[in-house]
């Protein structure tokens, strides 16, 4: 596989290029030499099957290059983006960044798989945004697993034919990806709906079948006109693809047999002339259907897509659909973004590209405006990749939107002073309301005011888009910023007398200089203008502002209890310990012990209880426990890990993994390479085809179980580790 892969690349790029070629593909064997896939076959099958995809797509060297690459870091022990720079470059060192997941690029480890899976979108959406070949390669990527997805366990299957579903397909569509869409939909719809998928296959195989036969004689007729009218093309039927049959199904409320383009007889000619040719050819010999015709190469869609449509009635009024497009439209169908590389000269002559994926800069500027990683996914899956409404310009320009949206999202969408200058808008030539919902082929012209000082805070209601959404909170934010302080302050000090707190004890410097570097604040003006213009609720202010007064309470109490000695060791460098490896403010030959609740490590956050007779309880301070323990607060003592403790304690984990022959076995592997010493290990099995391993070991810190439970993380079978 790798000989022949090296050999078409080095046929289209040169035998300079191979050579790098080759040195990627050889680090990458190496580095996944010990790994195998799900189906027991060498893992470096993946990448290679990949990189593969991506010269069949016409891509560039760099991107078939990083898509041999694109799993080293992920997957490989200690391989580092800087290593992929040093030996390929930044441009493929970049490529294989955007497609490696957050946790394994270095940048940061998130608590819960919901956390980190959205991390990792938003990482990748980022990264689309700066390079389109990005996602290029991630579908490839997703392209190969979904296709070799059925050795994976029944619940794997659904877990990734979901998040294909929800995510990856529709950016295979934004992005004018037909073919690879059309795939993704069609095993996501497999594995998601098994049932119905194999009913409506059956039926469809029979459909399609018969229709072929009864559209045999008129695509015969079809080749006999085109070559009579001199016009080269061939000429082929298209099924359509099942998840799409069951969509407008659905969305019908139809049967199958009531669905008259299961086949579409697809006509592919030479030029952009011969296209309006072939459609006169044929509208001269079978009656179109009106209102079924679509120029959609005078009107390309925003995802590339050109070519026309008509749907005619063949002699026995059967309706059929004609598609008719040059070569280069139809692999632009097919492969969309990708198909620039085939007939452009790689990102040098982009112009075109940059052009239809301008909203790309939208999702930067999205993320510019808000800081919360779970609302910047949703508002790019809802505003970029749901469903939406193709509406024009006065232009003619096709604007697309979210399904719901408004003039004023239109509005904000062209520019961002259109939308705040809007009087009014008129749709197809009639005044509307700014809250009229938008439909396919309305074309909107929106009527700007210089007398109009900019948006109303009702706007907010009425706009879909987050991004509209955002320019208006942006503009109050700018503009208004006096107002809104003074605003700000007042709703701050009302929402805290609805709270029966007071302003005067909870705005301490200590406190708000707290909140503000949360929140990346320079002054207390910037906190009250962001209450102001709805950037932050008052709420949220206050309750942190009550926190933090809370705990200077009770270190206060804590203080007062320990008296000057207390506040003196507080202040002392810690260096003696005892057997426990816990210095006990004040008392240093106090007797510890460890809850069980919680079983603190070196490097967790602890506080201490002082107990009747047993001496002081040790506990994490996110225990679930401490609340109750907080309500004696005479009780609380201060307690400090010890600089020099070297005593080993005991710490138990639950690993969630697939329940398979050898599971057991690879977990001990990557205990044992890390000289893990187990204490006990009890393992069930759960409903969902999952095993619940509990692993109690002997550690030194909480950075050395961070370890472990980062190394266990990486196993294939694996579904999430955590400490207990």
């Amino acid at each position: 596989m790798e000989e022949r892969l090296i050999a078409k690349f080095a046929e289209r790029f040169g035998a300079e290029q191979a050579e790098k070629m080759s040195e990627a593909v050889s680090f990458a064997s190496r580095v996944h030499c010990n790994q195998k896939r799900d189906d027991g076959t060498p893992f470096v099958s993946h990448p290679l099957t990949v990189s593969s995809y991506l010269l069949d797509m016409g891509m560039d060297a760099p991107t078939v290059i990083a898509g041999v690459l694109h799993d080293t870091v992920e997957d490989g022990d200690n391989v580092q983006i800087t290593d992929i720079e040093k030996m390929f470059g930044k441009e493929v060192a970049f490529l294989v960044d955007g497609v490696t997941k957050l946790t394994k690029s270095g940048k940061q480890t998130y608590i819960t798989k919901k956390q980190e899976q959205t991390e990792n979108l938003r990482k990748l959406f980022l990264a689309i945004a700066e390079d389109v070949r990005v996602v290029i390669i991630k579908l490839a990527d997703r392209l190969h697993n979904m296709r070799t997805l059925d050795v994976c366990s029944p619940q794997k299957q659904a877990k990734k034919a979901k998040e294909t579903l929800e995510v990856y397909a529709p950016l295979a569509h934004r992005f004018g990806m037909g073919a690879i869409r059309s795939e993704l939909e069609d095993l996501s719809f497999r594995y998601l709906m098994p049932e119905e998928y194999a009913s409506i296959k059956a039926q469809v195989d029979v459909q399609q079948k018969e229709r072929l036969e009864l559209l045999s004689s008129a695509m015969e007729q079809m080749k006999t006109l085109l070559k009579e009218a001199n016009i080269e093309g061939s000429i082929s039927g298209r099924p359509k693809h099942l998840y799409s049959s069951y969509r407008k199904m659905q969305r019908n409320n139809c049967t199958l047999h009531e669905l008259y383009d299961l086949i579409a007889i697809r006509i592919i000619v030479d030029t952009v002339t011969d296209c309006y040719a072939a459609l006169g050819v044929i509208h001269a010999t079978w009656k179109p259907l009106p209102g079924r015709f679509k120029d959609y190469i005078a009107m390309p869609k925003p995802n590339l897509y050109r070519s026309l449509h008509t749907t005619v009635m063949d002699a026995r009024g059967i309706p059929f659909e004609v598609q008719i497009r040059t070569k280069e439209m139809h692999a632009t169908a097919e492969y969309g973004i990708a198909a620039h590389w085939m007939y452009k000269e790689g990102r040098k002559s982009m112009t075109e590209l940059d052009r239809k994926t301008s909203w790309l800069r939208q999702v930067l500027e999205a993320e510019e405006t808000t800081e919360d990683s779970k609302e910047f996914v949703d508002n790019i899956l809802k505003d970029f990749l749901g469903e939406y409404v193709f509406v024009l310009t006065p232009k003619g320009e096709i604007i697309d939107l979210p399904v719901g949206s408004t003039p004023l999202d239109f509005a904000y969408r062209i520019h961002t002073n259109i939308g705040h200058h809007c009087q009014h808008a008129r749709v197809n030539g009639n005044v509307v309301r700014l809250d009229y919902k938008l439909k396919t082929n309305d074309v909107v012209e929106i009527i700007t005011s210089n007398s109009q000082a900019g948006p109303s805070r009702d706007w907010l209601a009425i706009v879909k888009t987050q991004s509209a959404k955002n320019k208006i909170r942006q503009w109050f934010k700018h503009e208004n910023r006096e107002e809104n302080i003074q605003r700000g302050r007042e709703m701050l000090e009302e929402t805290a007398k609805r709270h029966a707190q007071s302003l005067a004890i909870l705005m301490k410097p200590e406190y708000y200089n707290e909140v503000l570097k949360r929140h990346n604040f320079t002054s207390l003006d910037d906190l009250y203008s962001s209450i102001g213009f709805g950037g932050i609720s008052a709420g949220q202010v206050l309750h942190k502002l009550i926190d933090l007064h809370r705990k200077d309470e009770r270190l206060d109490a804590m203080q007062k209890k320990l008296g000057e000695a207390g506040s003196e060791a507080l202040k002392r460098p810690l260096h003696r310990a005892n057997p426990k490896g816990v210095y006990v403010l004040g008392d240093p030959g106090m007797a510890v012990f460890f809850g069980n609740c919680c079983n603190p490590l070196p490097g967790d956050p602890i506080i201490g209880y002082v107990t009747r007779g047993r001496g002081v309880s040790v506990h994490r301070t996110d225990c679930k426990n401490v609340q109750t323990l907080m309500q004696e607060e005479d009780r609380i003592i201060e307690v400090e890990w010890a600089v020099d403790a070297r005593t080993d304690f005991s710490a138990t984990i639950r690993v969630f993994i697939e329940d398979q022959p050898g599971s057991l076995l690879e977990v001990s592997k990557v205990l044992l390479g890390l000289n893990v010493n187990m204490t006990d290990l009890s393992s069930r099995s759960t409903d969902d085809g999952y095993a619940a391993m509990e692993i109690t070991c002997t550690v030194a810190s909480s950075e050395q179980l961070s370890t472990i439970i980062s190394n266990l993380k990486k196993l294939r079978q694996v579904v999430d580790v955590f400490r207990v």
